[in-house]
């Protein structure tokens, strides 16, 4: 594999990574919420609200968790 194809690669894998935990915090958030309301509140919602409660928040814990250590 090319240098250039690898890089763009091993970024691509990355970014499915971060896509792969953001999702696995939408469900989680899901199904906590739907706990509460006692019925399903769907993907759509739950990723809304997610969004606009949650999503800062989680973005820069994981920024601090991935940071390099000096």
């Amino acid at each position: 594999m090319s240098e250039g194809l690898s890089d763009h690669f091993m970024a691509g894998s990355l970014l499915l990574a971060e896509f792969a935990a953001e999702r696995e915090e939408i469900l989680r958030h899901k199904w906590l919420e739907s706990e509460k309301a006692n019925q399903d509140i769907g993907f759509e919602r739950a990723l809304m609200d997610w969004i606009l409660r949650h999503r800062s928040a989680w973005l820069a814990a994981r920024r601090l968790e991935n940071a390099p250590r000096k």
